[in-house]
């Protein structure tokens, strides 16, 4: 029997992965499209999600001439707030295990460059990674793999030699696109009973991510 393909790098999202920004994503968005879609829950914002932001802002508000006005809210809206944003716990912890036991690690957010770079700044994560790859860098988005390719090729890894770790359905979607074994963060929801048939496991925080990469990738 053969071997399997021992894993090489670790490539994480960022929002709701790596850090608790998700409620502070979720209000903004909120805040962006109260004038031209009234209130919106969290579930319907959430059913949205992936890929920049100006994409979703298309998909919600029926006049395409409001969507800058919008995405200027919204720009606005992080702007003032993203130092809310933190890390979940044990991430950095994570993070150096995975670093001192030599594997490589890197990022496919969403969320564009500018504001992805200075929430790893401010928080201490881009020394630790090996690549990034941003909503705004490629001309695809998420479930399309092509962010997930461009990691592998920025860190030299074959797809079997990766794992991908993320939160939201796009991300599995992608991973599986990409033929990449996915690990999906539930965080509370109900998942499509075809979305999971594609993750490689699920667990419901990132906590119990982390332990599982940690066991899974790094033990003796």
């Amino acid at each position: 029997m053969s071997r399997p393909t021992p894993t090489r790098a670790v490539i994480f999202d960022l929002d709701g992965t790596l850090v608790d920004s998700m409620p502070l994503v979720l209000r903004a968005f909120a805040h962006a499209l109260l004038p031209h879609c009234g209130e919106m829950t969290p579930e319907e914002i959430t059913a949205e999600l992936g890929g920049p932001p100006d994409r979703l802002l298309r998909k919600l508000i029926a006049d395409e001439s409001k969507v800058p006005e919008a995405m200027q809210r919204l720009m606005d809206y992080d702007l003032a707030n993203w130092r809310l944003i933190q890390p979940f716990a044990g991430m950095h912890g994570l993070l150096d295990h995975l670093r001192d036991a030599r594997l490589l690690l890197g990022l496919w957010t969403g969320r564009e460059r500018e504001s992805t770079g200075l929430i790893l700044q401010e928080h201490g994560i881009a020394p630790k990674l090996d690549a990034w790859v941003c909503g705004d860098d490629l001309p695809t988005h998420k479930p399309h793999p092509g962010g997930l390719e461009e990691a592998l090729r920025q860190l030299a890894v074959t797809r079997e030699q990766a794992l991908f770790v993320g939160d939201a359905d796009v991300d599995v979607l992608a991973g599986a696109a990409c033929g990449v074994r996915t690990l999906l963060i539930c965080h509370d929801r109900v998942i499509d009973p075809a979305v999971q048939a594609k993750a490689w496991r699920t667990v419901n925080t990132p906590a119990e991510a982390y332990v599982l990469v940690q066991a899974e990738l790094t033990a003796l």
